[in-house]
């Protein structure tokens, strides 16, 4: 059962990206995260939203969708999802070193964000667009019972 949401929309602008990562670690508070689940949260919501930014919308503007989710048990899960290009093959995308820009672009995004989350799922369609689904169980380092 849901115990809180929030839903957010914004442009894919590049520093919308550190405000959506600040807003998703003020929403997580309530859940009392450890300082390293924090963190954790924080880098795989920014290499979601980047992504967004850089590869979805490439040299345009467009729209970035953040939804966070509580549940009972702990856990949070977030959807940021756009409506740019899309994926073309998913699974060569989440490959560590993959990336469709070059420069200095390391091609980690999707690595990172398994890496911190406990799962991790994207759907996307060529040229609709792409949603990111993170989820993540929160510890509880308190008995909240007595």
């Amino acid at each position: 059962m849901i115990k809180n949401k929030f839903t957010m929309t914004l442009q894919s602008r590049s520093f919308n990206e550190s405000f959506v990562r600040a807003t998703v670690a003020a929403f997580v508070l309530q859940l009392d995260p450890t300082i390293e689940e924090i963190s954790d949260i924080k880098t795989a919501v920014s290499e979601a939203v980047t992504n967004c930014i850089v590869h979805a919308y490439k040299e345009k503007l467009g729209n970035i969708y953040i939804t966070a989710e509580i549940y009972d048990n702990n856990t949070l899960k977030i959807k940021i999802r756009d409506k740019g290009c899309g994926i073309e093959n998913i699974s060569k995308a989440m490959e560590p070193l993959f990336t469709t820009v070059g420069g200095e672009r390391a091609g980690l995004g999707f690595a990172v964000m398994q890496s911190f989350m406990d799962t991790i799922k994207v759907r996307s369609v060529v040229g609709k667009g792409t949603t990111v689904y993170l989820t993540k169980k929160i510890s509880q380092r308190f008995n909240v019972n007595g």
